[in-house]
């Protein structure tokens, strides 16, 4: 049952969220054989047991009416997404969007993506 406000999730808790926002809802098994790619050492039990927490947390929700269980992602990604980066900015950045783009802007962006970011800028930031 999802809380009125989601907790943050844990880098761990992140990774599963990222393959079930890729795959959609997904059984444990399912879950853990997509994240071998990213994480090999992760082993089927750890995934299961993150997920069960991730569920009494609200980070996700289970399906139980069927076997095995079915988890999907409680929020949507770029709605979490946007949650944590609003909490990132008041806590990292004293409030202010426009410290983070500095920041992120120095040596974390490629020329490509500056171009990409100026031709958004340049159409009023519509996508």
């Amino acid at each position: 049952m999802p809380q009125a406000t989601t907790p943050r999730p844990t880098a761990a808790e992140l990774d599963l969220l990222r393959v079930l926002w890729r795959i959609g809802a997904a059984d444990a098994k399912q879950v853990h054989e997509a994240l071998l790619a990213e994480r090999p050492e992760a082993s089927y039990a750890t995934v299961l047991r993150q997920l069960q927490v991730m569920n009494s947390k609200g980070l996700v929700n289970r399906d139980e009416s069927q076997r095995p269980h079915l988890y999907a992602p409680a929020q949507a990604q770029d709605k979490l997404q946007t949650k944590l980066l609003k909490d990132l900015i008041a806590k990292a950045f004293a409030g202010s969007g426009k410290a983070l783009v500095l920041a992120a802007l120095k040596g974390h962006v490629s020329a490509k993506e500056r171009a990409e970011i100026q031709q958004l800028l340049d159409r009023g930031g519509q996508s």
